[in-house]
């Protein structure tokens, strides 16, 4: 069972990671969560709901692990980016007036 949940998990994090599959997961996850049909009915009052929170924490976790990925590569571009003074292009035109 353990081996189930850490395949299923692994599967989901690469998933939702390719930008391609993204937005498919995240709807196929949402429906999960308000449809009646679990794997533990809702109306089973504390064990239909522990499987919804840990399927939206599964998907709160990766989100924001893929907007942290990306704010970070956003910071790291540009960084890398050199500014306006350190363009080779770079000339001063002094102007006396």
């Amino acid at each position: 069972m353990e081996n189930l949940v850490q395949s299923f998990y692994n599967w989901y994090k690469q998933t939702i990671r390719h930008p391609k599959y993204r937005w498919i997961i995240i709807g196929g996850t949402l429906i999960y969560l308000l449809s009646p049909i679990d794997i533990a009915p809702d109306f089973i009052p504390i064990i239909g709901w522990i499987d919804d929170a840990a399927v939206a924490t599964l998907l709160a976790a990766e989100l924001s692990q893929v907007f942290l990925s990306a704010t970070t590569k956003r910071k790291k571009s540009t960084k890398n980016r050199p500014s306006p003074t350190q363009d080779a292009n770079f000339r001063t035109i002094d102007i006396e007036s």
